[in-house]
């Protein structure tokens, strides 16, 4: 195993312009302190906060209007005023949130889509981080680079300004999918969720969605529970979306950040799969867990080219807790995933479905000391010839976080063929120190011209590399079960 010079920390100057509404009281209060601006002093100030915030930040204005806009929904706001006085409003409604200013950690790497260019021997990768600032907001943030033929990584240069995420207006349901997904989620009663869907066209948008269920509260509900069954559909709802990149950014400019009320609390730990289906087309899906800071849920994204995003959640008794690990090809017909769903044990579930896990079984449980308080996965596996390999974390005494392997059979992983008693990286050194001290850990590695690139997480504030020739550690696995 070899560590390479690559270090990447959080850096407290990359920035969004975020969101900063304080509720219906204070904003009207703000507004009517507004209003009393004279137009030149507003118009001044307006121009000052512009020269002082415009270079940080991708469409200022427009971050300013749609702050506004939201501000003045909230409280129905509808005094004709000039646009100057808008943007000014919506300046106050609005601030900038260092999105890895206290953590950068559990990278996630897979095949660029895009190899135009690139040396013959080397390949292009996308990589996912998770980034966490002020308050523990978890965002997703990309780099981009190259692996190189002589096992080396070169990090592209990072963008001077973020992008942030912003759902796409156009969403839209297929009514099947979205009650099957209901009863998966137990709502009740059926009667009322049956009266709601009764409202709503086989495909329907979230608009739809809001206006059937106005509908249905304001004639049949009649206690707590039926209110609660409505709140439920639309937080469902306002689970699925997608977002577009501009297709003139990079996407290392491009931050995931939470767009809604159910990950209000963070996007954690983005697990990237490079799908090839049985057809041979590439599809990238990506599991995360979605937090509002009571409630956790698991979710999937894919894209084909990084431009437009899709977002859904992951359903069935089987799609539960965090890391959910897609394997990157179909086997014997089936959508293959690795998942700890009780938080102690590794699982395997299958499914004719990508967005539907009804069952699982259990793969293993911890063994080894270094393992013994919980064992899950460390991202999708990585196929070989012998057999899939599943880089593994495992808790250890004083809460370490360690990284380990296993290798499964190739025809039916729920069988394990190899499981290292020792880990491969574990914390030492500076690399124990930080904002969680005494962890290792990663989302996901890559093998390129027979050696296994892992980017790992240090303590939760900085990430490296280590390179593993592939076929060694696939020796070392055989050897380990006998």
């Amino acid at each position: 195993m070899r560590r390479l010079p690559i270090h990447l920390t959080s850096d407290d100057r990359r920035v969004i312009a975020r969101p900063f509404i304080l509720g219906a009281s204070r904003t009207r209060s703000l507004f009517e302190r507004i209003a009393t601006l004279p137009e030149d002093e507003l118009e001044s100030l307006l121009r000052s906060v512009e020269g002082s915030y415009a270079d940080r930040h991708v469409r200022l204005a427009f971050t300013f209007h749609e702050n506004y806009e939201s501000g003045a929904a909230m409280i129905g706001w509808d005094r004709p005023w000039t646009p100057a006085r808008r943007l000014l409003a919506g300046a106050y409604l609005t601030m900038e949130y260092a999105v890895d200013s206290a953590a950068l950690f559990n990278p996630s790497i897979v095949m660029h889509p895009d190899q135009s260019g690139v040396p013959d021997g080397d390949t292009r990768f996308i990589m996912s981080l998770r980034a966490t600032g002020e308050g523990h907001v978890s965002s997703i943030v990309f780099r981009t680079g190259v692996l190189t033929a002589d096992d080396n990584v070169i990090i592209d240069p990072l963008p001077p300004r973020l992008h942030r995420s912003r759902i796409a207006p156009d969403r839209v349901y297929h009514k099947d999918i979205f009650r099957r997904k209901a009863a998966e989620m137990a709502i009740h009663p059926e009667k009322l969720l049956s009266s709601v869907m009764e409202q709503l066209p086989d495909r329907f948008t979230l608009i739809e969605l809001h206006r059937a269920v106005d509908k249905i509260r304001s004639r049949d509900v009649h206690d707590a529970r039926e209110v609660d069954t409505l709140k439920t559909l639309l937080w469902l709802g306002q689970s699925n979306f997608h977002v577009d990149l501009s297709p003139d950014a990079a996407l290392s400019e491009f931050v995931l950040f939470p767009m809604s009320e159910e990950q209000s609390n963070g996007l954690e730990d983005l697990r990237l799969t490079r799908f090839v289906d049985d057809d041979g087309s590439v599809i990238f899906h990506g599991t995360y867990t979605a937090y509002n800071g009571v409630r956790t849920l698991p979710m999937l994204l894919h894209t084909r080219d990084f431009h437009r995003i899709e977002f859904a959640s992951l359903n069935g008794a089987a799609a539960a807790n965090k890391g959910m690990a897609l394997f990157p090809r179909k086997i014997k017909g089936k959508y293959v995933m690795c998942s700890r769903i009780d938080g102690e044990n590794l699982f395997i579930a299958m499914s004719d479905s990508v967005h539907f896990w009804e069952t699982a079984e259990r793969l293993i449980s911890p063994r080894y000391p270094w393992e013994l308080m919980q064992i899950g996965n460390c991202g999708p596996p990585i196929e070989t010839p012998q057999g899939w390999i599943l880089l593994t974390h495992g808790v250890g005494p004083m809460r370490t976080y360690a990284i380990g392997a296993m290798l499964l059979d190739l025809d039916d992983p729920r069988k394990v063929i190899g499981h290292l008693k020792e880990p491969i990286i574990t914390p030492d050194g500076e690399d124990r120190e930080g904002y969680v001290p005494n962890v290792v850990y990663t989302c996901g590695a890559m093998e390129v011209a027979g050696d296994l690139f892992i980017p790992f997480a240090m303590a939760d504030k900085s990430t490296s590399f280590v390179v593993i020739p592939t076929q060694e550690l696939v020796n070392k696995l055989l050897k380990s079960m006998k």
